[in-house]
């Protein structure tokens, strides 16, 4: 089976490069709704057996068209919502973005015990995103779309394929697609995008 992890549509707080992760959250804009019938119909040929999305407004506006192409309700799902950024909640300046690129560099480094003040480390990301996608693809034998948030996919994904933080971009409604193998999960696809300069999902280095 496959799953397909789908980040949002654009939201105002985007825009603005806000730190947004406490649901319900900040709608779709209008360029977020065309983002999500875009992927309804990405996704349409798809043998899609159900949609998931976090408790954000946002994730279930992007889900609606892809269970509407294929006759499903989405479901919400508990565990899945972004990465709670704590004491950086709402925040859009430049130093907020500063202390969230350190705490992810430190994840992608390994340590992933490394906490945002007054929010969740990697860890905890891990310990409640992982057990919620292992309940919904549990039997599953075609595709499962889970609508999600950027930062929490890239941690998600990175846990799922025995990795500590991705460092790839996720873009609004950006896919990362995962197969599943005898000892777990497999990167079947990524969409390549540039980082979009203080979005929270394009934290992380190689240097």
């Amino acid at each position: 089976m496959r799953l397909v992890l789908a980040r949002h549509g654009q939201t105002d707080a985007n825009v603005r490069r806000e730190l947004d992760t406490l649901p319900p959250g900040a709608p779709l804009n209008a360029l977020g709704h065309s983002q999500a019938a875009a992927l309804g119909e990405r996704l349409a040929p798809e043998p899609v057996i159900a949609v998931y999305a976090s408790r954000a407004t946002r994730a279930q506006q992007t889900a609606a068209p892809v269970a509407a192409a294929h006759a499903l309700d989405v479901q919400v799902l508990d565990g899945v919502h972004e990465i709670f950024v704590g004491d950086l909640e709402g925040r859009h300046d430049h130093e907020a973005r500063e202390e969230f690129d350190v705490v992810y560099t430190a994840w992608w480094q390994g340590d992933l015990d490394a906490r945002l003040p007054g929010g969740e480390s990697a860890a905890d990301l891990r310990a409640r995103f992982v057990p919620a996608v292992e309940k919904v693809v549990d039997g599953a034998a075609d595709t499962v779309v889970l609508v999600s948030h950027g930062a929490a996919i890239r941690l998600a994904a990175a846990a799922l394929l025995g990795d500590t933080a991705e460092t790839q971009y996720v873009p609004n409604t950006g896919l990362v697609v995962l197969r599943s193998v005898v000892d777990g999960w497999e990167l079947e696809h990524w969409d390549a995008a540039p980082p979009v300069e203080g979005d929270v999902t394009a934290g992380g280095t190689t240097d």
